[in-house]
């Protein structure tokens, strides 16, 4: 018997798990207890023994999947699994053992090329009607045909009741069971792959939610040392901690490993607190590579992070982390500022259009200038690949966030989420949509919960008030807590039958194939790149080139025409993009040809794209 419980790469080895010859082998991590025992459901008591590190573990013949089983630490009170797999009860309820082995048809499938990525970020219970993984596949030709990528999916570990953004996810390697659970979603996933599409899958490593986190009833996965906005901060780096990185990075693989998934998104990891030698971002990394090296698979690590700092993103060899792309907010809070977004909040610290110039250009807008909203100097210069930035003009926190979620859709008009949407698609990074923003979805996505605790939701409701107190002086929240709030944020694909939204969504294909086909597009070469501003007529245009093919994106923020001079650049100039064109519902077409030092006159709220002849 393995007396230290290594880390093994090509198999779980936390929780219960089922070997070769289908016999349970249980463990469980309890350094400070003096005995755990197994209890099913049906009363059968399984006595664990301890290991030096603080593991305890049996192998039990008689666990079969789909048993039920707790552990009791001391004769006390008992507590689900840390480690379950499925929660068919909910979170207060009994684990449930699963064998992961799943009969998938994906050996050919190869990762895409992360630049290469045009995400589709959506959450799994306000995708459809039904709610569930299954009925995402559904959706998965139509997502192809839009020209998506990757299907990034918000966290689906296990949370408190039916209803959850995901963030307050307690069980990390339990897959939801309201949308399916663990066979369903590899079903997605292969599903996914069969289609040509890559899996992003959103987890959460730097908190735990409030309903069901029975964690530190087994041992220090959480430590006083440092606080976050959630409590206490995960024990990354404090006595005990090595349990708790194994246990994370034990995650990790599990999502690559056995569910084929493509890319983890983590959520906020400017909130984890860690300054032990090795950052575990870049053990995981470093983990991550290891499994690489065994199954030949690509699997990528994407951070959202709010630091503006590339010590994330560079490569471990040159002492970074190792993540290979973030989440830049920057880009949409300069975008939404330029489109008309007052400057409350986090918004405060941009100017609009001077911002979004600088966003093009260095990725960062605050790059090392004081920052009036942090009050302090904040960021360094970027360097990086335009493929290590992941820029957006909506997302679940920025729609979310508002106090009545309202999405692009009901807060501009027509033209200008044409405009907002070309904006992104012609930066030197990667996109990402929003679930409905291609067909100008106008139902909310809102903040809602389903806690079972009174406390808590009364706390929520709260919470929730004061959060948004920034951005709005008047009006009474949504209930989060209402089944009606979760119900109201699902998309309503009937609207596809029905004007604007076919045009939009027509749109939306023809800008996304531009990018895909068009080289300069696809190239994101930050260093190809010059950009310009007529700040008093809100016009920015962009110019980008690879070897001898050049573009010119012009594009017209404000709400009337403006006639601008085309940049010398001893070019002749052909259209090769109008979203001013009467085939979006535009006003009026732009020329179709133009010359160095010509006069242009731009639409209201557009984006004219030229080729060099």
């Amino acid at each position: 018997m393995n007396m230290t419980r290594e880390l093994n790469l090509t198999k779980r080895s936390i929780g219960v798990n089922f070997n070769e010859e289908g016999v349970a082998d249980v463990c469980v991590w309890a350094p400070e207890k003096d005995n755990v025992t197994l209890i099913k459901q049906t009363g059968e008591r399984i006595t664990l023994a301890k290991d030096e590190m603080g593991y305890w573990h049996n192998h039990a013949a008689s666990i079969k999947p789909g048993d039920l089983y707790k552990f009791q630490m001391d004769g006390e009170r008992i507590y689900p699994d840390p480690a379950s797999l499925s929660q068919p009860d909910g979170v207060h309820g009994y684990s449930q053992a699963l064998d992961l082995s799943y009969n998938w048809t994906d050996k050919e499938w190869s990762n895409l090329p992360l630049k290469d990525y045009v995400i589709y970020e959506l959450h799994v219970g306000t995708f459809s009607k039904a709610g569930t993984f299954e009925a995402i596949i559904d959706k998965l030709d139509y997502l192809k045909e839009l020209g998506i990528a990757a299907v990034e999916i918000m966290p689906v570990a296990q949370f408190p009741g039916s209803r959850n953004w995901g963030y307050d996810g307690v069980f990390p390697f339990a897959t939801q069971d309201s949308y399916g659970g663990a066979t369903a979603l590899q079903k997605l996933v292969n599903g996914c792959h069969a289609k040509g599409l890559a899996v992003i899958l959103d987890v959460v490593y730097n908190h735990v939610g409030p309903e069901g986190n029975y964690l530190s009833q087994f041992a220090p996965y959480f430590t006083d040392k440092y606080r976050t906005p959630w409590g206490s901060a995960i024990n990354f780096d404090d006595a005990y901690c090595d349990g708790v990185r194994r246990y994370f990075i034990e995650n990790v693989l599990m999502w690559f490993r056995d569910f084929h998934i493509d890319a983890l998104r983590m959520d906020a990891v400017h909130a984890i607190k860690d300054f032990s030698c090795t950052h575990i971002l870049r053990e995981i990394r470093e983990e991550v590579n290891k499994l690489m090296a065994i199954t030949q698979k690509v699997h990528y690590l994407i951070a959202e992070c709010d630091l503006n700092d590339t010590r994330f993103i560079n490569p471990t060899e040159e002492q970074g982390y190792g993540m290979n792309t973030q989440w830049i907010d920057e880009f949409h809070h300069a975008l939404r500022v330029t489109a008309g977004q007052e400057q409350n909040g986090y918004y405060a610290d941009f100017n609009g259009i001077r911002h979004l110039a600088k966003a093009y250009k260095d990725a960062y807008v605050y790059d090392g200038q004081y920052s009036p909203h942090r009050k302090k100097k904040f960021g360094v210069k970027a360097d990086n690949a335009g493929q290590q930035f992941i820029i957006f003009s909506q997302n679940h926190d920025q729609v979310g966030n508002r106090m009545l979620g309202e999405r692009t859709s009901t807060l501009l008009s027509f033209e200008k989420q044409k405009l907002l949407a070309g904006a992104v698609m012609v930066a030197p990074y990667l996109p990402m949509l929003f679930m409905g923003e291609e067909y100008s979805e106008p139902a909310p996505f809102l903040y809602f919960v389903s806690h079972t605790d009174p406390a808590l939701v009364e706390a929520v409701r709260k919470g929730r008030k004061s959060e948004f107190s920034a951005f709005h002086a008047q009006g009474e929240a949504p209930d989060p807590q209402s089944e009606e709030t979760f119900l109201q944020s699902k998309l309503q694909w009937k609207l596809l039958k029905k004007e604007p939204h076919q045009t939009m969504l027509r749109y939306y294909k023809a800008l996304i194939t531009l990018r895909k086909t068009n080289p300069v597009l696809s190239s994101l070469n930050r260093k190809n790149l010059d950009v310009r501003i007529e700040e008093q007529q809100q016009v920015l245009m962009l110019h980008r080139w690879m070897d001898d093919q050049h573009l010119l994106c012009m594009m017209n923020f404000s709400e009337v025409p403006q006639t601008i001079l085309v940049p010398p650049m001893e070019q002749s100039w052909k259209l090769l993009f109008d979203s001013g064109d009467p085939s979006w519902n535009g006003i009026k077409a732009a020329a179709i040809d133009i010359g160095d030092n010509s006069e242009l006159l731009l639409q209201p709220e557009t984006i004219v794209i030229y080729a060099n002849h």
